[in-house]
């Protein structure tokens, strides 16, 4: 059985969320963006945390991996078309909040299909650049963690170095669309949805699936 527990840390307001498979015992750590004590506070008793998976690298995302990951001693995993983004990041994050931190060496990476095991259960990686060229989306059961690709109303914004809107709709058309309207979304930002409800009310999924 899958749990997710989520909380909402740094000054962007980044939603970092704990996957749980409760038959097991084991974790992941997805987007660990600030506030490491707030993050490690929503582990229980005799969890084992296995990896902490970064959906892509702004600073808001990774900001606490480092000190989870020395508390836990589990792997930091990435996409490696992101690894130009994460070397940005010190920078990115003393431009925009004025913190100073060292980008997180990976200690792997994660690609397109890839399922990646947490005790019975397998975590399917899509690969959805557009945001970034290693931003990732990750499916389990019927969940799906969107990181900045894809949030309630609205998609993750492609201004930033390496972002490509019209890649960015791609991937959502291509890998996210056609998945269970009812797949639960899990954002990196804000609040939850549905693949059928940002089918039927996101603005620009609609545009994007009538000019398929």
């Amino acid at each position: 059985m899958i749990r997710v527990k989520k909380c909402v840390v740094g000054e962007l307001l980044t939603n970092c969320y704990l996957l749980i498979n409760s038959d097991s015992g084991e974790a992941f750590i997805i987007d660990p963006g600030d506030e490491p004590a707030k993050i490690l506070g929503m582990l229980e008793p005799g969890l084992s945390v296995e990896a902490i998976i970064a959906t892509h690298c702004h600073f808001d995302h990774i900001l606490a991996a480092d000190y989870v990951r020395e508390a836990l001693g589990a792997k930091f995993l990435i996409h490696k078309d992101d690894l130009p983004i994460l070397e940005e990041a010190p920078r990115r994050a003393l431009e925009w909040i004025g913190i100073a931190f060292d980008a997180p060496n990976p200690d792997g990476y994660i690609s397109e299909d890839e399922e990646i095991v947490l005790g019975n259960s397998r975590v399917r990686v899509l690969h959805t650049p557009g945001h970034s060229p290693g931003s990732v989306c990750l499916l389990v059961e019927d969940v799906l963690f969107s990181g900045d690709t894809l949030f309630a109303g609205s998609v993750g914004r492609t201004d930033f170095y390496g972002g490509d809107y019209d890649q960015l709709l791609r991937s959502i058309r291509e890998k996210l669309c056609v998945l269970n309207d009812d797949t639960r979304v899990m954002p990196g930002h804000g609040e939850s949805t549905r693949i059928g409800v940002e089918k039927l009310y996101n603005p620009f999924i609609r545009a994007s699936l009538r000019h398929d």
